[in-house]
């Protein structure tokens, strides 16, 4: 998600002076959240560890409910670009699965808050949070579907496949991520990787 839609609508920065505050406010609210949970946050405390003042957060916010959820979409379009950025050019089937699950480690590592973040908002914003996992799975079919296309991924249900895979990145993520995050990430994709193209049969 671009910085400049994740305000409240109508409350777009214009400037790049405006596009700054947002960016801390959204990060301020990353730790906010991460740390005390939807309900303990506050607006008093974004705009605290912003180092902005009250005023600022309502230019571009409505509510604590409104950065909460420009902060999930927000959160969400990271993740596609962290998983994107670690694929390499040319890269298809189960390096290109290999790579963008790297991608989404050292993501985690580096915000380990968005398993928080994530969790809350399926109470806190169901619409938002069913949409992270939705969006997830597509760009994963999506990725199947091409490495199908170039000879490399046998044919299947796309669907049913990226959701499987992305229920075990996201268990990678909390396990190897935010647990724990002394392991290598090359080996933990190598492993992941070995087990979706041969599975769990004995050779």
């Amino acid at each position: 998600m671009a910085e400049t839609s994740a305000a409240s609508p109508g409350k777009v920065p214009r400037t790049a002076r405006g596009r700054e505050t947002l960016r801390k406010l959204l990060d301020a609210a990353a730790a906010e959240f991460g740390e005390r949970g939807f309900h303990e946050a506050s607006i008093s405390g974004i705009t605290r560890r912003a180092g902005t003042a009250l005023g600022s957060f309502y230019t571009y916010f409505d509510s604590k409910d409104a950065i909460f959820t420009a902060l999930v979409r927000d959160m969400s379009a990271r993740v596609a670009i962290a998983a994107a950025g670690a694929v390499s050019q040319g890269s298809q089937g189960l390096q290109r699965e290999s790579e963008a699950l790297a991608g989404f480690l050292n993501f985690a590592r580096e915000h380990k808050e968005i398993y928080r973040i994530i969790d809350e908002a399926e109470f806190a914003d169901p619409v938002s949070y069913r949409a992270h996992y939705e969006d997830t799975a597509n760009r994963i079919a999506a990725r199947l579907a091409e490495g199908v296309h170039a000879g490399m991924i046998r044919d299947g249900k796309q669907d049913v496949r990226a959701w499987a895979i992305m229920g075990m990145n996201v268990f990678l993520g909390l396990r190897f991520g935010v647990w724990d995050d002394a392991r290598s990430v090359d080996e933990i994709a190598e492993v992941a990787a070995d087990l979706l193209g041969e599975g769990l049969r004995a050779r």
